[in-house]
């Protein structure tokens, strides 16, 4: 299991870290919320290597068969390396190459903000909020590393929970005995 987990989570954060670098290079010249698009479909494609993972392991592991725990377990695992891969990546990128990208990015969400045609009080609430969490992420690393890390978080654990649905394979018996025939022979 080791073997599978780590060549396709390392596979799969290599592409999130390249594709974070580009895209984080490019980001004001195409707009932030461009950014956004490519940066989560990049992990979308990232992580159909969770899938091709969870399979590898069902054939060669597995001999044809995986319960659906096993596959969850195996595609986490997957999502947490690629994961660590893209945090690892960013911090490089944010401490020796952008220290200024948090600034930019906040005086942009905050003109969006403003622009909004949300009522002043809600504007300055939310402003207050904003610059609360910047101010976090720029001085604790542990809140930085937690906040980057939870981005491609939630892509990775659907991508996982439907992988694990589609590549699930019950053992003959289990399915015997629940009345369906075993699909195997």
């Amino acid at each position: 299991m080791k073997r599978v987990v780590l060549t396709f989570g390392l596979i799969s954060g290599a592409i999130l870290s390249v594709m974070m670098s580009i895209t984080v290079a490019v980001a004001e010249k195409i707009g932030f919320d461009k950014g956004v698009i490519i940066g989560y479909t990049t992990m979308v494609l990232a992580f159909l290597l969770v899938f091709f993972g969870i399979r590898s392991y069902r054939e060669t592991v597995g001999g044809g068969r995986i319960s659906f725990l096993r596959a969850l377990s195996i595609g986490l695992l997957i999502v947490a390396i690629a994961g660590v891969i893209y945090v690892v990546t960013w911090e490089i990128i944010y401490f020796n190459f952008m220290p200024d990208f948090i600034d930019k990015y906040t005086a942009q969400a905050t003109q969006d903000l403003r622009n909004s045609g949300k009522p002043p009080a809600q504007i300055e609430q939310e402003l207050q909020e904003m610059n609360r969490m910047m101010t976090l992420y720029k001085n604790n690393l542990l809140v930085n590393f937690a906040l980057t890390f939870l981005e491609p978080l939630p892509v990775g654990v659907i991508m996982t929970f439907l992988s694990a649905l589609i590549l699930r394979r019950r053992e003959p018996k289990e399915r015997l005995a629940r009345g369906l025939p075993d699909l195997q022979n």
